[in-house]
């Protein structure tokens, strides 16, 4: 008895022995991991485990002084910055030491075998200044060596592929505000890698390939680029294709495409200069043999340009094949090389004499009156088109209102008319007694011109040295006048008679046959003497 006693009570000492040492252990173990950290413990992806809060804080400052961050760019290339060269250094607070002292030390049985992950900011500090030297001094930074970004666009027309998008470049352009904000918040975080992509400091191109807006106008302009315009100008034929138009579309803010009004008006332009007649100088092969050049036209051709810009535009943006004629503001007879054809009313002032034409055949031809060179009223020369024709239409000026039935105007207030008042025309009536400026006909021809031209019939009025009118009654009325002037001889008191015939003969005369009585100051001597024959026999 006595000896199971003996041990029992050594067993129970022995047990207290254990739990004594176990609790001693539990106890230590308690107070170590009190300063140290579990086993399995990791702070910031780092290794912990069994670290006191100081020799974390010696490996993070460690691994600061040889902290080293790589910046990756767009372009594949590699740069990097160091931490001495920004003086890195870690700024240390209690964060560490309260992390191991918020352990449940006396958990450590169970914490001994399970997973610790903790984070902790580590606070740095560092040289701003040195920080932006560096990052300036980076080849990425280097303007010479970005790219600028380039926007999708649209290609120019082909004709296989019609438009098409062009793809947009990136570029390697950087915001540097971005950037240094980047490349600050990676240091401060002590991250070892940055992407400058991810963390978008380039200066991106607004529109992409895919833009909604791009594709859109690429589909509109290739169904502009199915117009096809032929324009027809007598012989000749211009086409306009997408071959010619491509290049005048523009986009707009919106990406919508806009057909540039200026290179429209620059292709009419081209065709006026081709095509339009009116104001060039016209050459004519003359009733007379020779031909003459008439420098002063308002007929011919002249294409109406903001009509055609508008039409232009609206066929194109309408996707169709067209043939037409050009818009015209001027028209005239003909394509060819003279565009008065040979449909035309041939006046030469010189002459005193006109020209009907139609379909290349005389219709009729008279001498006329026009305007009174003496009084600073000659007719213009010059190629123009009939303004309008009238009937029976009241002609007035600043001292004349005069009727006529037939009324054709050509250059202004000038034009064609009959001048029932007159009985003779041709000559050289005009440089006395001559018009206001128009051409004055015989009623019977001007009846005739009347009834066969009409609005904008090409008027031919120009000036032949060498046909001046050798008209053969002002010649002989003249002729019979000298005759008898001649036969006045020697004037006595019986030369009355015939000296007052010739007289009377003289007056009668047209201001244009008074121009060939070569004799006229023969008459007036005589006049003169019998004058005073007849004072000399009063007395």
């Amino acid at each position: 008895m006595k000896k199971a006693r003996m041990k029992r009570k050594q067993r129970r000492k022995l047990i207290w022995m254990v739990a004594g040492l176990a609790v001693l252990l539990y106890l230590g173990l308690a107070v170590y991991f009190h300063n140290h950290f579990f086993p399995k413990t990791t702070l910031n992806g780092r290794k912990a485990g069994g670290y006191t809060a100081q020799k974390v804080m010696d490996e993070i400052t460690e691994e600061i002084h040889s902290y080293q961050l790589k910046i990756a760019t767009r372009d594949k290339h590699t740069e990097k910055i160091s931490g001495q060269d920004i003086s890195l250094e870690p700024q240390w607070g209690d964060e560490i030491t309260e992390l191991v002292h918020a352990q449940n030390m006396f958990a450590w049985p169970v914490k001994i075998f399970q997973k610790q992950t903790l984070k902790n900011t580590t606070l740095v500090d560092y040289d701003k200044d040195k920080l932006q030297t560096q990052i300036d001094a980076l080849d990425c930074m280097d303007a010479d060596k970005q790219t600028a970004p380039e926007n999708a666009s649209v290609s120019s027309y082909d004709k296989t592929e019609g438009f098409t998008v062009v793809g947009c470049v990136m570029g390697t352009t950087i915001d540097a505000e971005k950037m240094y904000q980047a490349v600050q918040e990676a240091v401060e975080g002590l991250k070892e890698n940055l992407s400058l992509e991810k963390a978008g400091v380039y200066e991106d191109p607004t529109v992409l390939d895919d833009d909604e807006n791009l594709v859109k106008a690429v589909k509109k302009m290739n169904g502009y680029a199915k117009t096809k315009i032929t324009f027809t100008v007598g012989d000749s034929k211009e086409v306009l294709d997408a071959s010619v138009f491509g290049d005048w579309f523009r986009l707009n803010k919106k990406l919508k495409p806009v057909l540039d009004q200026e290179c429209v008006k620059a292709y009419v332009s081209d065709l006026a200069k081709k095509y339009n007649t009116c104001y060039s100088a016209k050459t004519l092969k003359t009733s007379y043999g020779k031909t003459v050049t008439i420098p002063e036209s308002h007929y011919g051709w002249k294409i109406d340009t903001e009509k055609e810009i508008a039409q232009i535009t609206s066929e194109i943006k309408a996707g169709k094949t067209v043939e037409r004629e050009l818009n015209y503001s001027m028209t005239a007879n003909s394509h060819g090389k003279n565009d008065y054809g040979d449909s035309y009313v041939e006046i030469n002032l010189t002459a005193q004499h006109m020209f009907l034409y139609k379909d290349g055949k005389l219709v009729i031809d008279s001498d006329f009156v026009s305007g009174n060179v003496s009084k600073n009223n000659a007719t213009p020369t010059g190629a123009y088109g009939v303004t309008y024709t009238e009937k029976n239409a009241t002609l007035r000026g600043e001292n004349y209102e005069t009727p006529v039935t037939y009324w054709m105007p050509f250059a202004g207030n000038v034009g064609m008319h009959d001048a029932y008042w007159r009985s003779k025309f041709g000559g050289s009536i005009y440089k006395y007694a001559g018009s206001h400026g128009c051409i004055n006909l015989p009623p019977e021809v001007a009846k005739v011109v009347f009834e066969n031209v009409k609005k904008n019939y090409p008027v031919l009025v120009y000036e032949l040295p060498g046909t001046e009118s050798t008209d053969a009654t002002d010649k002989g009325e003249a002729k019979k006048v000298v005759k008898l002037i001649d036969a006045l001889g020697t004037i006595t008191k019986d030369s009355k008679e015939a000296v007052q015939k010739a007289r009377n003969a003289y007056d009668k005369l047209t201001a244009n046959d008074k121009v060939y009585v070569t004799n006229y100051d023969k008459l007036k001597k005589a006049e003169e003497k019998l004058q005073k024959l007849q004072k000399n026999s009063k007395e």
